[in-house]
């Protein structure tokens, strides 16, 4: 399933926070959208995944009008994992990642041997049947984290975004989520922090700045210490990791 996003205009409180910005992320494309604090990542996620309403634009996945279908059939295409994932009220990890059928039941429908065994399948691409009894609310930040990818994969989405599910993460965690997700068969729109991991990771790049996309391409090629340092402010070295083989970013200093 692809994802196009014409021309989406977003605006809060009469603040222009997306700017006319245009994308695509092609079936099984794995696609990051990089930039720094304030420049409009999250909020044009949202907009796209029926959060915030955009003031103008199209979203489409494949041929389905995003903007104008209802939440419901929505999430049944299109999976989302956030940053921040505190209940107020406790469940079992299996009862939250079984939340992930909603989309598919009405209003009453009880679980059926099906969507058990979806929810067991989810948990074992998670690595998380040995914790399936237990209270959300007591796992780690890592561990929860995984529980709301679970989440996502019982939907059973064709299309997934990530709107920095890596933040506050120990660096295990960060690698965890993004070697499941990676090895998805579906296309991912990622907002990511580090550059580094998205060089690793993503197929191609959107980078943004004040609200608008400022380039975009393979992450080899616009990943330069130009470009860089004209969209983060700083100063810095790109060069090639020797184990990986991966673009590698220097911090020297801030601008």
């Amino acid at each position: 399933m692809n994802l196009t996003v014409d021309h989406l205009a977003v605006s809060l409180s009469n603040v222009n926070i997306v700017k006319d910005v245009s994308l695509k992320v092609r079936n099984k494309q794995f696609v990051g959208l990089i930039g720094p604090n304030g420049c409009g990542k999250s909020t044009l996620l949202k907009s796209i995944y029926k959060v915030i309403k955009p003031r103008q634009g199209d979203v489409f996945l494949s041929d389905l009008d995003v903007v104008k279908s209802s939440p419901r059939l929505v999430a049944q295409k299109l999976g989302v994992v956030g940053q921040f994932n505190e209940l107020s009220f406790d469940f079992t990890v299996r009862e939250m990642v079984a939340m992930g059928r909603t989309p598919h039941k009405k209003l009453l429908d009880n679980d059926n041997r099906a969507d058990t065994e979806i929810v067991a399948g989810a948990l074992r691409k998670v690595n998380l049947e040995s914790h399936a009894d237990r209270s959300y609310n007591s796992l780690s930040g890592g561990e929860k984290q995984r529980v709301i990818l679970a989440r996502v994969l019982a939907q059973q989405p064709e299309f997934m975004i990530l709107d920095e599910p890596t933040n506050h993460l120990d660096i295990k965690y960060q690698l965890q989520i993004l070697n499941i997700v990676r090895k998805l068969d579906i296309g991912i729109l990622a907002a990511l922090h580090d550059l580094t991991l998205a060089a690793e990771y993503c197929d191609y790049l959107y980078v943004m700045k004040q609200g608008q996309v400022a380039a975009s391409g393979k992450p080899e090629d616009i990943l330069t210490k130009e470009l860089i340092g004209q969209v983060f402010d700083v100063v810095c070295e790109t060069y090639r990791n020797p184990v990986t083989g991966a673009l590698g970013i220097a911090y020297l200093e801030t601008r």
